[in-house]
């Protein structure tokens, strides 16, 4: 295969495109064209909405020879480039938070299978997928609740209390057409009030009770913290890594106070790594040493370093590595959604979120 030339994506897509791309998968390398990849170098495309993620190219690059180009976004539009690209991906690997998205791409035949060379840990066993089709670098959970206790006391012990007049107008939650890890916590919701086996009306439901109490709803974390920071909202329903380092970076003041703590059942949200199936022979043997770096001892270092009071504050998916003593202790109730069911869900759920919620 002649390898592709790479270039970004003119303009922004609905970010219904993934979900409404058609499925077929592009051609792959000819096995005449495997031989001398191992003796060839090429660029790696590296799609990522991850903090430490040009550091860790830069890593890479360092160990192995091989060049990597970043393309740093936020989740929703490097899916919807991708969508874009559908038939001329320009990608060789996808790094974002939440498997959700990789299970749609995979069932579009878009994933190629690898099964990488880590050990994995209790969680990361019951995030990696049986045919291998993308791989888990760390996890967070969704939703942390941050609150500001310098101005409230009241604190909720399940997302049922939400709905109650003491959090009248005080919550807010990002955006899950903007913030990739959104739509998880949303599908966590729905899944808990039984959306599996009878459907998502009762967790519409919640929202709409939801947005009734006064919810707010910002573009990202850092949209959702500035307004907890300037007394918007007094709760605020974000990614782990994200309160735990506002509780990190933010000296504390007698007007603000955050604190974190996690209701039942927190969601897991992966790091989640995914290599092009459309990616000639060289890119994709590239990509494969790319995932095992990640997954390596010096990679995890790279991770937990690279974006110290962000994505850095995960807890590991694989053995022989620790959570930075930063972090909490795992929430002990948590859930892993199915992805292969609430992915292809997505575009439903977030639309309808946009034009009831919002």
């Amino acid at each position: 295969m002649i390898p592709k030339s790479r270039y970004a994506a003119g303009g922004i897509l609905a970010i219904a495109a993934l979900a409404l791309a058609g499925c077929s998968a592009p051609a792959q390398a000819s096995p005449a064209s495997a031989s001398p990849a191992a003796s060839k170098v090429e660029p790696l495309v590296l799609y990522a909405a991850e903090g430490f993620d040009a550091v860790m190219g830069k890593a890479f690059t360092k160990k192995t020879g091989i060049p990597v180009q970043v393309d740093d976004d936020s989740t929703g539009p490097l899916l919807t480039k991708i969508a874009a690209e559908k038939n001329n991906p320009q990608w060789s690997l996808l790094w974002v938070d939440g498997d959700t998205a990789f299970a749609s791409l995979d069932k579009q035949g878009q994933l190629l299978d690898y099964k990488p060379t880590a050990s994995w840990n209790t969680v990361g066993k019951k995030i990696v997928p049986a045919d291998n089709s993308y791989d888990p670098t760390g996890t967070t959970v969704m939703a942390a609740l941050i609150y500001n206790s310098a101005a409230v006391s009241s604190i909720p012990t399940t997302y049922q209390e939400l709905l109650g007049s003491a959090y009248t107008g005080k919550v807010g939650m990002n955006d899950p057409s903007q913030s990739g890890p959104t739509y998880p916590f949303i599908a966590g919701v729905m899944n808990q009030l039984g959306g599996k086996s009878s459907g998502i009306k009762d967790g519409e439901s919640y929202f709409t009770k939801l947005k009734a109490n006064g919810l707010k709803v910002y573009p990202t974390n850092g949209d959702t913290l500035h307004a907890l920071e300037t007394g918007q909202i007094d709760y605020g329903l974000i990614q782990s890594s994200a309160a735990t380092g506002e509780t990190i970076k933010v000296k504390p003041t007698a007007a603000y106070k955050p604190k974190v703590v996690y209701l039942p059942e927190s969601t897991l949200l992966p790091s989640v790594l995914g290599i092009d199936k459309g990616a000639d022979a060289t890119q994709q043997a590239e990509a494969k040493k790319f995932v095992d770096f990640a997954l390596s001892p010096a990679g995890q270092a790279v991770m937990q370093t690279g974006d110290p009071s962000g994505d850095s504050l995960f807890w590991p998916v694989v053995t022989a590595v620790n959570r930075l003593p930063q972090l909490p202790a795992f929430p002990s109730a948590y859930q892993r959604i199915d992805p292969a069911f609430w992915g292809p869900l997505e575009s439903q759920v977030v639309t309808w979120f946009d034009s009831s919620i919002k």
